[in-house]
């Protein structure tokens, strides 16, 4: 018997349902019930998995003790000494040390938590799917061998009575089987969710370079700008660690040098982050240097507003829109630009260098917010002729009116790939099954810092079709961070995006009431 997909299992066994409730003879129902036992069983080992959360519970005991320890050191009142290549406090590396322990203690207790979740959901689901079989091969016993051609013709009273139990009772077992195919498939999608998150909150950890310390490392992994939750505005992603520290081993022994004395002479943290960013997003030791000198000496917070086209100051758990600008302008479309908009802003968001001369300017000073407004305007309408955009009107005052599906991919893969690694690839999406399928993907790429689009569609009342492109930048827990080129971010729950209503994130008309409205989405893959 081959194994399945949790997904494909569950929709297959969904679609049996149907077929054994509408079977109207006994040789359609033995085809039924036999496809349905065909079917394979969820498959994992509840041992495995009870030893491997303990594991991890009990490195989260270890990690917490370790935090404590750092902690209180980290209140004793250190000197204030400099140590690494890039002149970092010892203070600020032992407070950094402990957070990340208090990560690591966090991490480790969040994935033992994951992995007994997954083996209590997995014992119940084995436990209800043998239930399912066993009716299925009750019912599949009393019907006996198929008829012959001429004895599917015609049943008595006698044989549509067993037929009709028969499809009764494997109704009840195909239904069981899909119950526990439904648990398992939830819970090992929530497994995959939480261990990925996990995994990439192993931060300092992502950053594998030998021209770095160890508290280096920490030190830019643990940097976020200021206004907002530290774990949720974070200046180098997972991806953007792994970059840097690939391109700083790529260095040569004239350029590392160069690169750690721009490193040095960082005047905070975050300063330094949003160099070693720009190493990340692909740039040369020269390219950084000239970004270097644009950005010198600025305070965090005029770092954020000009390199960061996203804050998020809302948890999770909050729920409504929260507007993302610069200087009163916001990040947002211009006309029917929406594609090209949610590139341009997603782009901004792993490149620093490109968001500095949206907010800057060429030299990084022109602070006026409708010169920042032209020149966002001026890149979407180069990126919508970039994707071969569709356009109305006349020659003379034509004006942008969307882009299909080829054009989205090529763009993202001409301004996005680059400065990530990887390239995109578009899945449609026909229905919940779906979209439940490519979430962990979705999901995945979103935690390592590597921006997702997304596209919506709806039907007005007079039945024209209207879509809608938005970006996916973020995951917490079972919530999905989606900014809307309309200017805004907004948390939405998983259960939401399977169910295609993403009107919290943009508005009624793109509800679970238009169906098939989240159509398509386009993944990064390695």
């Amino acid at each position: 018997m081959t194994t399945e997909d949790t997904t494909d299992r569950r929709k297959r066994l969904d679609g049996l349902r149907g077929t054994i409730a509408g079977a109207g003879s006994k040789n359609d129902l033995i085809d039924a019930i036999d496809a349905a036992l065909a079917v394979s069983a969820p498959v994992g080992d509840q041992a495995t998995l009870d030893t491997l959360a303990k594991r991890y519970r009990d490195q989260a005991d270890d990690a917490a003790q370790l935090h404590d320890r750092a902690d209180r050191i980290s209140r004793s009142g250190l000197p204030q000494v400099w140590v690494g290549e890039t002149s970092v406090l010892a203070s600020g590396v032992v407070a950094a040390a402990a957070r990340d322990a208090q990560r690591m203690s966090e991490a480790f207790e969040g994935g033992g938590k994951a992995l007994l979740a997954l083996a209590d959901a997995l014992k119940a689901a084995k436990s209800t799917d043998g239930d399912g079989r066993a009716k299925l091969s009750e019912a599949r016993g009393m019907l006996g061998g198929k008829d012959g051609f001429f004895d599917d013709w015609w049943e008595d009273d006698g044989e549509e009575a067993a037929r009709t139990k028969a499809r009764s009772l494997a109704s009840t077992g195909v239904g069981l089987r899909h119950d526990a195919a439904v648990t398992a498939d939830d819970a090992a999608r929530a497994a995959a969710r939480d261990l990925n998150k996990w995994a990439s909150e192993a931060r300092a950890g992502a950053m594998h370079t030998g021209q770095l310390t160890a508290a280096d490392r920490l030190m830019l992994a643990d940097t976020s700008n200021p206004g907002g939750d530290p774990e949720l505005n974070e200046i180098l992603t997972a991806n953007d660690l792994e970059r840097s520290g690939r391109a700083m081993d790529a260095l040569s022994p004239a350029d590392r040098a160069r690169m750690d004395q721009l490193l040095a002479g960082a005047t905070t943290p975050q300063e330094k982050a949003y160099l070693m960013k720009s190493l990340a997003a692909g740039y040369s030791v020269d390219e950084v240097e000239t970004f270097d000198k644009k950005i010198h000496g600025k305070d965090p917070v005029w770092l954020r507003e000009h390199l960061s086209p996203v804050t998020t100051g809302r948890a999770p758990s909050e729920t409504g829109q929260e507007d993302q600008d610069f200087n009163g302008k916001l990040w947002d479309q211009d006309g029917e630009t929406c594609v090209p908009s949610s590139t341009v802003t997603a782009r901004a968001l792993v490149d620093p260098v490109y968001a500095l001369e949206l907010t800057g300017g060429p030299d990084g000073t022109d602070d006026d917010p409708e010169h920042f407004r032209k020149r966002l305007t001026d890149e979407q309408l180069r990126m919508h002729e970039e994707g071969d955009g569709s356009n109305s009107g006349w020659w003379w005052d034509r004006t942008p009116n969307g882009m299909d599906s080829d054009g989205q991919v090529e763009i993202s893969n001409k301004e996005l790939s680059p400065h990530t690694g990887d390239h995109y690839e578009s899945h449609d999406m026909g229905g919940a099954d779906d979209r439940r399928g490519v979430l962990p993907d979705i999901e995945k790429s979103v935690a390592e810092g590597k921006p997702v689009p997304i596209n919506i569609e709806r039907t007005d009342e007079q039945g024209d079709w209207h879509g809608h492109s938005m970006m996916i930048i973020g995951q917490e827990g079972d919530k999905l961070q989606i900014y809307n080129p309309w200017g805004t971010t907004t948390w939405v729950s998983e259960e939401d995006f399977v169910k295609g209503d993403l009107s919290a994130a943009a508005d009624d008309r793109y509800s679970a009431a238009h169906e098939g409205n989240v159509n398509r989405v386009y993944i990064e893959q390695d």
